[in-house]
C-alpha cells in the first residue's frame, strides 16, 4: 500500500509540474504587437511624392507621417477608393492640416477592426502633381 501511495504522490507531483511548467508558456508568451512605419511626405530628393509609396500593414497598426521636403503636405484617405467605401473611416486616417515646417509628424493608427484591402491616400497640395499612394492592410 505505501508502494502504491508513494507512487501516486510522484506521478501527481510530474503531471502538476508539466502542468505549471506548460502554463508559463502560455503567461511568457509575448503577444502580437502592433509596429509603427514611417512615411515621408517628400521625397529626400526633393519629389513630390511620398516615401515610400507603397505599404503593407496589418490592422492596428501606425503609420508616422514626417514632413520631409517641399512642404506644405497633408494626407488625405480617399474614402470611395479604400475598402468598405467608408467616408468615416477615411476622414478619421486622414489628416487635413497642413503641415509646413520639415520634421512636423502626425500619426494615424489603423483600428484593429479596418477591412482589409488597399486604401489610397494623397497630398492634397500636390494631388494634380501625383503625390498618391497606397497602404495594404492584411
Amino acid at each position: 500500500m505505501k508502494l502504491i501511495a508513494a507512487s501516486w504522490r510522484r506521478f501527481s507531483l510530474a503531471v502538476l509540474t508539466i502542468l505549471l511548467v506548460v502554463s508559463s508558456f502560455a503567461v511568457f508568451t509575448p503577444s502580437a504587437s502592433a509596429d509603427t512605419y514611417q512615411i515621408k511626405l517628400g521625397t529626400d530628393k526633393g519629389l513630390l511624392a511620398f516615401e515610400p509609396s507603397k505599404l503593407t500593414i496589418k490592422p492596428g497598426d501606425t503609420i508616422e507621417w514626417v514632413n520631409n521636403k517641399v512642404p506644405p503636405h497633408n494626407v488625405v484617405f480617399d474614402g470611395a477608393k479604400n475598402p468598405g467605401k467608408s467616408a468615416d473611416l477615411a476622414k478619421a486616417l486622414s489628416h487635413k492640416q497642413l503641415l509646413m515646417n520639415p520634421g512636423q509628424k502626425q500619426t494615424t493608427t489603423f483600428p484593429a477592426d479596418a477591412p482589409t484591402g488597399e486604401y489610397t491616400f494623397y497630398c492634397e497640395p500636390h494631388r494634380g502633381a501625383g503625390m498618391v499612394g497606397k497602404i495594404t492592410v492584411q
